[in-house]
């Protein structure tokens, strides 16, 4: 398995608003930059999410994957489940912890890759998108609370 990068960030509400968008998976396609579909396909006994399907498009990287949740208190766990052309594995996780400015969210990752690829390019592009998934998830976390 690929190694875990992990990346922090603070979002200005309290960690259940967070966590309601996180587990909301059905609307990524309105505001992440890389998902251009997705559908919940099984859910747990409190309604979350506990498997879905994703359709991304990253430019000339394209991806049909599946992902098994795991959810808690304080965030949700994920693993790659099933087939995928791009991925041989991914793990991650999104670790909610309540802070002055409303929530630190630490996300971690770990993707590992189906075609070779350079570790300093690998780690860059994990680097990237990890980035762009939290500032994606701030600001629709703060422009939900700041329509409501």
């Amino acid at each position: 398995m690929a190694d875990l990068a992990t990346s922090t960030i603070s979002i200005g509400a309290p960690p259940d608003e967070v966590l309601a968008v996180i587990a909301d998976i059905a609307s990524y396609p309105e505001w992440t930059g890389q998902i251009k579909r997705a559908e919940v396909l099984e859910t747990d006994p409190e309604g979350r999410p506990a498997q879905a399907r994703f359709h991304m498009d990253a430019g000339v990287l394209k991806d049909e994957y599946v992902l098994r949740y795991v959810w808690a208190e304080d965030g949700v766990s994920w693993k790659l489940v099933g087939k995928s052309s791009l991925q041989k594995a991914q793990v991650g996780s999104y670790a909610l912890a309540p802070d002055p400015a409303g929530t630190l969210v630490t996300y971690k990752l770990a993707v590992d890759i189906a075609m070779p690829m350079l570790g300093t390019f690998k780690r860059k592009a994990e680097r990237m998108i990890m980035d762009s998934a939290l500032r994606e998830l701030k600001k629709r976390v703060e422009s939900s609370r700041a329509q409501g």
